[in-house]
């Protein structure tokens, strides 16, 4: 079920509507409005212009950090194939560990 919530971003309502918790969207309103916030009070720069700034250093973290997600995913399925060939390794040396046990 889609909520909808009422969010203030540098000094303007929007409605957002989202299936997404209220306490959700108010965060992200929230992020919003301080890069904007940021970005107007480092230099003479109109809401527009900062809003756009603000959409391009949001997405620029978004894009880093989904690389570094899917590097990680990387590293975890490195390990897990390592770990599945000991795992392997070792059935084989149990193995052959029972078969000269077997012939003494």
């Amino acid at each position: 079920m889609a909520n909808k919530v009422t969010v203030t971003i540098s000094g303007t309502d929007y409605t957002l509507v989202s299936e997404e918790s209220a306490a959700y969207m108010q965060k992200v309103a929230s992020l919003v409005d301080t890069r904007m916030n940021d970005i107007m009070a480092a230099g003479r720069v109109s809401r527009m212009d900062a809003a756009v700034l603000a959409a391009a250093n949001l997405a620029d973290e978004l894009i880093k950090q989904q690389a570094a997600a899917e590097n990680l995913r990387r590293q975890v399925k490195g390990y897990l194939d390592d770990a599945g060939k000991a795992k392997a390794e070792l059935s084989e040396c149990k193995r052959q560990l029972t078969k000269l046990q077997q012939k003494k």
